[in-house]
């Protein structure tokens, strides 16, 4: 039995943390979740009452939600996959079980949120809110102005034209972007497609969250404060 105060089911799986909606979705198309013993499907929402199983197993009480910033180093893979020797899980042995929100490139440095709420990973990366991230890039070559003109308006790669964006040059060979999209290797492919390489490429900001002096390997809970602005900034 339901009531006022039922929730989706994907919602009810997220927030225990073990998923985000996405795939709770693919587990309940799959047939893995019941609710009070009965296969359950998509739409099915879910009482206070109400007992829900994944794989016949009873989901337990929410975990107390955790926000984290890490200056992720190379060589570190966003990878929730514990295969891959390099994950990102084992690397930063959190008590708890969370998840990467997006991810950076193996060689890239720089500030990556971790989470156990699945919502939120969800709203952050969800394309069409435009959440702006900012790198910091060096190349192998000088910076021009034609190719600051051309990465600012935008580049063709993936079957696609990448958004206008903000970029400006740093030094000789540097410069910083500032991006609303997440495409595959977006920054590397745009450099390349205008013959240079990067060098090195070091996100330092998502939305309001800031990478600042935390050092590279090194993560830190968000602030109270940094979480209100995010949580006001998805709700926009």
């Amino acid at each position: 039995m339901t009531n006022d105060n039922s929730i989706s089911l994907n919602k009810f799986i997220s927030q225990t943390g073990i998923c985000s909606r996405r795939e709770a979705d693919k587990w309940i198309d799959a047939g893995k979740v019941k609710i009070n013993g009965v296969v359950a499907q998509k739409g099915n929402r879910v009482g206070e009452n109400d007992q829900v199983t994944v794989n016949g197993k009873p989901l337990k009480n929410k975990p107390k939600q955790v926000y984290i910033a890490l200056h992720k180093p190379p060589g570190i893979t966003c990878t929730t996959d514990l295969k891959d020797r390099t994950n990102i899980i084992d690397f930063i042995n959190y008590p708890q079980r969370i998840f990467p929100i997006g991810r950076l490139d193996k060689p890239s440095t720089g500030l990556i949120l971790l989470t156990n709420d699945g919502d939120i990973v969800n709203d952050i990366l969800r394309v069409e809110n435009n959440h702006e991230k900012e790198y910091l890039v060096t190349v192998n070559r000088p910076i021009t102005p034609q190719f600051i003109k051309r990465m600012s308006n935008g580049i063709p790669i993936l079957g696609t034209k990448t958004k206008r964006c903000v970029v400006e040059r740093r030094g000789k060979m540097g410069f910083k972007i500032i991006l609303t999209q997440g495409l595959n290797r977006q920054i590397r492919r745009m450099c390349e497609f205008l013959d240079y390489k990067v060098v090195t490429l070091k996100r330092v900001r998502i939305m309001n969250i800031r990478l600042g002096d935390l050092r590279v390997g090194k993560w830190r809970y968000l602030t109270a404060e940094e979480f209100k602005l995010l949580s006001a900034s998805l709700k926009k």
